[in-house]
């Protein structure tokens, strides 16, 4: 396999007459230290179906097909897939898919999930994990839609934007703190690997970036009674964080709730008038998801 070194990248590209398509977020990781360490962060074994999402050239792939029992690569961009499949085409535990792996903002694409799930049921006590240099314009949804999917990963282990891996592990009370926070550290530790300048990419991004490891917690999952609804109602009520937590509820459920019955949930559980959302520590954001969804049941996603 090839080093997916600058040079290398440079001649391939012009050999093909394709340049880095800046509309997918192409920016390929050219040291290659960085690319074991991305493996090495996974802790691939035997047992592993990794599902990678941004093929790129194969680098990566060909490194976690050594490690792992099966890789999942997919790849949106048709030139870099017939590269890739050029590289991969003697390793008979890659699946390639050429395609977009989001169906939509909210939804994995459900060929993506087919082909993950034939992989677990091939043998028995296999387990799901994402491992990626994500394309910077999909990482968020990627990252958070997976923990709705069919098919949840044990862990995810992704270069992403620095200022992406600072939103998923900020604190309550700092400027970071998000929906995106609430809805990942609900479920799942999350830890930065390493910070990577600009200059380890090629083309250079503008933007520094994050190696992050995120391992869910099933015990952190069975807090949350019902994971849909909680998605959607933290997302409600950061859309204005810095608001009073009264007044993003009532925006919240303003079809299901009124003022009076905001108002005794709120005292019930012991909020001070002047509570903001961006305060409250996740347990307690889970515990208020739980009782608005026990009083307002009818609501439909």
């Amino acid at each position: 396999m090839p080093r997916q070194t600058k040079t290398f990248l440079l001649e391939r590209f012009r050999e093909m007459g394709i340049r880095p398509a800046t509309r997918h977020g192409q920016n390929f990781l050219i040291d290659l230290n960085l690319v074991q360490l991305i493996v090495d962060a996974a802790q691939l074994t035997k047992n592993d179906v990794v599902l990678e999402i941004g093929t790129g050239t194969g680098s990566l792939t060909a490194m976690m097909a050594e490690r792992a029992a099966a890789v999942v690569t997919v790849e949106i961009d048709a030139h870099l897939f017939e590269l890739a499949s050029e590289q991969l085409i003697d390793l008979p535990n890659v699946t390639m898919l050429q395609l977009d792996a989001l169906r939509n903002k909210n939804n994995i694409d459900d060929r993506v999930m087919d082909a993950v799930g034939e992989r677990l049921a091939a043998a028995p006590g296999r387990r799901f994990k994402l491992v990626a240099n994500l394309p910077y314009n999909i990482a968020t949804p990627v990252l958070s839609n997976l923990l709705l999917a069919r098919h949840v990963p044990h862990s995810m282990t992704a270069t992403i934007q620095k200022e992406l891996a600072e939103r998923i592990t900020a604190s309550p009370s700092t400027k970071d703190f998000s929906a995106l926070s609430v809805w990942i550290q609900s479920q799942a530790t999350c830890e930065v690997v390493r910070l990577l300048p600009p200059s380890v990419f090629w083309p250079v991004p503008k933007v520094s970036s994050a190696i992050l490891q995120i391992v869910v917690d099933p015990g952190r999952r069975a807090r949350i009674g019902n994971l849909p609804f909680f998605h959607q109602i933290t997302k409600a009520l950061f859309l204005h964080r810095r608001k009073f937590l009264r007044a993003n509820v009532l925006a919240a459920m303003k079809r299901h709730l009124n003022k009076e019955d905001v108002d005794t949930l709120l005292d019930d559980m012991g909020f001070a008038p002047d509570t903001r959302t961006e305060q409250l520590e996740v347990p307690t954001l889970i515990r208020l998801a739980d009782k608005i969804h026990a009083v307002a049941s009818d609501w439909k996603l």
